[in-house]
C-alpha cells in the first residue's frame, strides 16, 4: 500500500516521504495512529502544495534574518557594568544581558542565537557573533561602558 508519511517513522519514513508500507501495517497502526494517509492523486498534490508552501515559507524567513542582520551590523549595544583597575569588570556580559539590552532597543533575539564563546569581561567594543538563520550569520557591537 502506497501511503505518505505525515510524521516521521523510525525505521520507515519521514514526513513528507511517499512509501510503499505492507497493508495490514498501513491499516492496523500507522493510519489509527494518524501517522499517515494513503496516497491518493488528490493527497499527493495536497502534499506538494503543502511543501511548496513550507519553502515559500522558509524563504521569507531567511529574506527576515537577512534584513535583520544587516541591520543589526550597523547598531551597537551600550551596557553599563562596574569595572574595577585596569578596565576588567566585577563580574562578566552574558548572552542574555545582550539580549536584554536589544529588547530595549526593540530587537528581539533569542539569547541562545547570540554566539558568545566566553562572556565580556572588559570595558570596550566587541563584536559579537550571531546566528539568525542556518545559513545567515551576522554581527554585533557590544561596548560595555564604566558604570
Amino acid at each position: 500500500m502506497k501511503v505518505i508519511f505525515l510524521q516521521d517513522v523510525k525505521g520507515q519514513g519521514k514526513k513528507g516521504q511517499v512509501k510503499e508500507v505492507s497493508e495490514g501495517y498501513a491499516r492496523n497502526f500507522l493510519i489509527p495512529q494518524g501517522l499517515v494517509q494513503a496516497a491518493t492523486a488528490g493527497a499527493e498534490k495536497t502534499q506538494q502544495q503543502m511543501k511548496a508552501a513550507e519553502e515559500k515559507k522558509k524563504e521569507r524567513e531567511k529574506q527576515e534574518a537577512q534584513a535583520l542582520a544587516s541591520k543589526l551590523s550597523e547598531t551597537t549595544v551600550v551596557i553599563k557594568a562596574k569595572a574595577g583597575e585596569g578596565g576588567r569588570l566585577f563580574g562578566a556580559i552574558t548572552s542574555k544581558q545582550i539580549a536584554e539590552a536589544l529588547e530595549k532597543q526593540k530587537i528581539t533575539i533569542d539569547k541562545r542565537k547570540i554566539e558568545l564563546d566566553e562572556p565580556i569581561r572588559t570595558l570596550g567594543v566587541t563584536k559579537v557573533a550571531l546566528k539568525l538563520y542556518p545559513d545567515v550569520k551576522g554581527t554585533l557591537s557590544v561596548q560595555v561602558v564604566e558604570e
